[in-house]
């Protein structure tokens, strides 16, 4: 069939396709220096001299920035008789200052950071069908986690990454199903403790013990998990090389999508081995729908898989044959309508 070429024919799509990373750059700039968090703490809207002189940036590119952050309708613009001055939309407010505890700002300074460095070489992931750590930064990309945490700084942004997706995410995956029953539970590769603490708040009786390598597990107390969280506690360890203490629950909260199959399956396996009899396994992951056509986002994140890990996003049944071949049953998935869903699969009693 033929191409359209006609006078009306415009292709809105492909351009915003086509731009979509001038959107991001643009609110990645806007939160690394700072322009929602100094509009939040300002007794009155700002103008975009204002703006520029406490940014420590030209006025010029401040005063563009913050008309393309109006025309993104993260800030709101008025006219007033001393000129355009410019505040935070509610959202702004809520998820791009640093203050807010459900924001998003550490989440967006590690995908402008760090994955949008690896994104870069997309082209070559595609051809070469592996991850682009070395040629982003540097670095040997042979041990996963290694290749991750290269730095401290590394670790940490990482960790306020996890820490941002499930203070917006963790309630809803939690409570996807009813998880009372399990009363001992561990998070593996539980990082920053944002997955637990939610845990712990919708299932009082419960107690989840954060599994994760020594390293993380210092940064966690020291940063992230405090002396009032009782029900929380640590084990350090590397969940592939280290016996894992028996339990009622194991989550893994996007832990499966890191690995290859052969990996998922030989974890899943140490993980049933150590589960006591009528216990599970909760996995928490983006499910791609079955003939792999949606929805966008884990289709996107299986992309930023094969750029940044040796994994990939999975649909339901893929993940239940994986939870079929290290022997558990009963396998059940649910939907939770926003990014993340739930699939929950039960050692035989």
């Amino acid at each position: 069939m033929a191409l359209s070429t006609g006078a009306t024919s415009y292709p809105r799509k492909i351009l915003d396709y086509m731009e979509g990373f001038l959107v991001s750059k643009t609110l990645f700039t806007a939160c690394e220096l700072g322009v929602f968090d100094l509009l939040l703490g300002s007794q009155s809207p700002l103008s975009a001299e204002e703006v520029s002189q406490a940014i420590g940036a030209s006025l010029d590119g401040t005063q563009r920035l913050l008309d393309a952050c109006t025309g993104l309708e993260l800030l709101t613009a008025q006219q007033q008789e001393q000129g355009r001055v410019y505040y935070n939309t509610v959202d702004a407010s809520r998820y791009l200052t640093q203050s807010s505890p459900v924001t998003l700002y550490h989440s967006i300074q590690y995908s402008s950071r760090t994955i949008y460095q690896c994104w870069s070489h997309l082209t070559d992931a595609v051809r070469e069908g592996r991850n682009q750590y070395e040629k982003a930064f540097g670095v040997n990309s042979e041990d996963l986690f290694e290749a991750l945490y290269r730095s401290d700084e590394e670790m940490v942004k990482f960790m306020h990454l996890m820490n941002s997706i499930w203070n917006i995410c963790g309630r809803d995956v939690v409570t996807a199903f009813d998880l009372s029953p399990f009363r001992s539970v561990y998070d593996l590769g539980g990082c920053s403790g944002a997955f637990a603490k939610h845990f712990t708040s919708a299932y009082p009786e419960s107690t989840v013990t954060i599994f994760d390598l020594p390293k993380v597990v210092q940064v966690s107390r020291q940063h992230f998990v405090t002396d009032g969280n009782q029900r929380i506690g640590f084990h350090e360890g590397d969940f592939f090389k280290d016996p894992l203490p028996e339990g009622d629950l194991y989550i893994m909260s996007r832990i499966l999508h890191d690995w290859t199959d052969q990996r998922c399956i030989e974890l899943l396996t140490k993980v049933h081995q150590a589960c006591k009899p009528g216990g599970g396994v909760l996995l928490v992951e983006a499910l791609l729908l079955e003939d792999g056509s949606g929805p966008l986002t884990a289709q996107l994140y299986s992309l930023n898989m094969l750029v940044q890990t040796e994994g990939r996003e999975r649909t339901a049944a893929q993940y239940r044959a994986l939870l079929d071949a290290a022997g558990f049953t009963q396998v059940q998935v649910r939907y939770t309508g926003k990014i993340y869903d739930v699939v929950l699969g039960y050692r035989q009693g």
